[in-house]
């Protein structure tokens, strides 16, 4: 899919890989869609990108919310071509703490926010897309989400986590194959640890052991990568049902 004159939305789209992949589609031509439930940055993207450009405060997690932010989208720039999912929390607790287990409603949370949140947003954006005009390849619509390195290798505290993106890995073959007589192609990136607001709540020490286990190169990865990826994605029209991931050839260890 040409990206030039397309409406890219961005759940997560007001700070890291999202904000990151939101600039590159409006510098690439496309009309963005900042999604997030941050005011304050979105607001500001929003003001400092211009015409071109429109935030819609979102809770994923809400079927009113996001039926509403495509409803926005589409009265502002007339459609919807592609999606990025970008939005998620990734708190660490153990299934077993000192307190006692895990509490369900914290499990439930990162289940709602991280894969009923991307279903959701999924859903609603292939519906929009669905009624575009076929395009280069027939395609009337792309959807990428983000999964994790964490899908397959999750870490000690990361059970909530590790469970969410591994749904979101299994769901992207299948919503290719259920939305393929829609014309609209699905994958999924499963990054590693990258420089993101998620990264900053680490210390350095911790940072410095991380990049040490990353085989080349030995550091965090660039938001920029990402976006990279994302815009591959979008123009190659044969990547379908796929789960990339990008990670410097790591395979995390438990801690």
């Amino acid at each position: 899919m040409k990206i030039n004159g397309k409406t890219f939305v961005a759940t997560g789209g007001a700070s890291g890989f999202g904000e990151v992949s939101i600039r590159r589609f409006h510098a690439l031509g496309a009309n963005v869609v900042i999604c997030d439930l941050n005011r304050e940055r979105g607001e500001a993207l929003e003001k400092e990108l211009g015409e071109k450009s429109l935030f819609v405060k979102t809770d994923v997690a809400s079927e009113a919310e996001v039926t509403a932010l495509f409803e926005e989208a589409v009265k502002k720039f007339g459609k919807v071509h592609i999606l990025l999912n970008c939005a998620g929390i990734a708190p660490p607790k153990r299934i077993l703490g000192k307190e006692g287990p895990l509490p369900l409603d914290a499990f439930k949370k990162v289940i709602d926010i991280n894969l009923v949140g991307t279903f959701n947003v999924l859903s609603k954006a292939a519906w929009v897309m669905s009624k575009n005009e076929p395009g280069e390849d027939e395609e009337r619509g792309v959807i990428i989400n983000t999964a994790s390195a964490a899908a397959y290798e999750g870490q000690i505290g990361q059970a909530a986590y590790s469970a969410s993106k591994g749904g979101i890995v299994s769901l992207t073959l299948t919503a290719a194959r259920d939305l393929a007589r829609n014309a609209v192609r699905v994958c999924s990136i499963a990054p590693s640890t990258f420089k993101t607001p998620m990264a900053d709540t680490l210390s350095a020490e911790v940072i410095e052991s991380l990049s040490k286990q990353i085989p080349f190169p030995q550091r965090l990865g660039n938001p920029e990568e990402f976006a990279g990826l994302v815009q591959f994605l979008v123009e190659n029209g044969y990547m379908n049902g796929t789960t990339i991931r990008i990670d410097g050839a790591v395979r995390m260890g438990p801690r």
